[in-house]
């Protein structure tokens, strides 16, 4: 005979859930313990624990309010402008300006001499100056070589038979590996030499970029493209100076003394001046063209003089001693007159 009862009647039936795992069958026999206290906050728990324990980095995880603000940013009080010094800068440059100027219509077919002299003596204080100023290394060899390159440049100008700036681009070059060659002999100096490359290249090309001012006067309208854009420098880095004695404002930095009014101001009554002069001279000059090309000159020389404030800052804040109060202050309007040189040769090539 059969059970009354299934032998299937003992037995659990099949779990509607998936098959428990491993760790589960592991802790069936033993189920946790129900929670019988009442619930705890985050605050209560961290009390019971303890002190939290710190990252790896040896910060805590979490920092309190004190530590979460940052610190306040250092304030760099500005530099003082001085007006007597400004005053004394306008009156150099405008000195340097007529002095060129003048020195321009002495310049003529056959007598290119006494301008070539007159250029000769402001190649001579742009050599002491920027020297000074720059401390390269060997001093006085760059300063030697670029005075024998600053006579080369000017001969050149006055003697070839055509007028043009390869001779002066080749002088330039040969000077310039010339007072590298030189700062390599001595170990001392040859450390710095990387260093002070752009130095020595900023000297040597100086000195030659006068010479273009010979070329320019032996060119047609050239002695009164030297006028206009000379006459325009001269003006616009005086009003600027000028301006920063009395209105050094709004301050391009702090650690220059120097304010955005000048340079701006600066530049437009160099190229109004310009305009004006090209208003009396002959053709091939008009108040227009006048104007742009002394728009280019004066713009050239008033930025040059203020990156020169700007290099200056930026030795003091390395914390290089500061040069000989001379050379440092002659050393932004010769600047702008050595860059304002080609600047003049170019516009007279292109628009006269």
């Amino acid at each position: 005979m059969f059970p009354s009862t299934s032998p299937e009647a003992g037995r659990e039936s099949w779990p509607a859930g998936p098959h428990p795992g491993p760790a589960a069958a592991a802790t069936r026999g033993n189920p946790p313990a129900p929670r019988t206290g009442p619930a705890t906050t985050d605050g209560e728990r961290r009390e019971r624990g303890g002190p939290r324990r710190a990252r790896r980095s040896g910060e805590p995880a979490r920092r309190s309010e004190d530590e979460i603000d940052e610190p306040e940013e250092e304030v760099v009080p500005p530099v003082e402008v001085h007006r007597q010094l400004a005053l004394t800068i306008a009156g150099f440059a405008a000195l340097l300006g007529v002095g060129l100027v003048l020195g321009a219509q002495t310049s003529g077919p056959g007598h290119r001499l006494p301008f070539a002299f007159i250029i000769f003596g402001v190649q001579l204080l742009f050599v002491l100056a920027w020297t000074i100023a720059m401390r390269p290394p060997a001093m006085l060899v760059v300063a030697g070589i670029s005075a024998v390159v600053a006579a080369l440049a000017d001969i050149a100008a006055v003697q070839t038979d055509v007028a043009g700036l390869a001779p002066l681009g080749y002088l330039a070059a040969g000077g310039f590996l010339a007072a590298v060659l030189g700062q390599l002999v001595r170990r001392v100096d040859r450390v710095r030499v990387t260093d002070s490359l752009g130095a020595t290249l900023l000297i040597v090309v100086g000195v030659v970029a006068f010479g273009t001012l010979i070329v320019l006067s032996r060119i047609p309208a050239g002695t009164q493209a030297i006028t206009v854009c000379l006459t325009a420098s001269g003006v616009a880095l005086t009003v600027a100076r000028l301006t920063d004695a009395v209105l050094p404002w709004p301050r391009l930095a702090p650690q220059v003394p120097r304010g955005a009014a000048g340079v701006v101001a600066g530049a437009m009554v160099g190229t109004l001046t310009s305009a004006l002069l090209g208003s009396y001279l002959v053709a091939p000059f008009t108040p227009t063209r006048a104007a742009v090309i002394g728009l280019v000159a004066a713009v050239t020389a008033v930025l040059s003089d203020l990156a020169v404030g700007y290099a200056e800052a930026g030795r003091l804040m390395a914390g290089e001693p500061p040069t000989m109060w001379v050379a440092r202050h002659m050393q932004g309007p010769l600047g702008g007159f050595a860059l304002a040189a080609p600047a003049a040769y170019a516009m007279c090539m292109l628009f006269l």
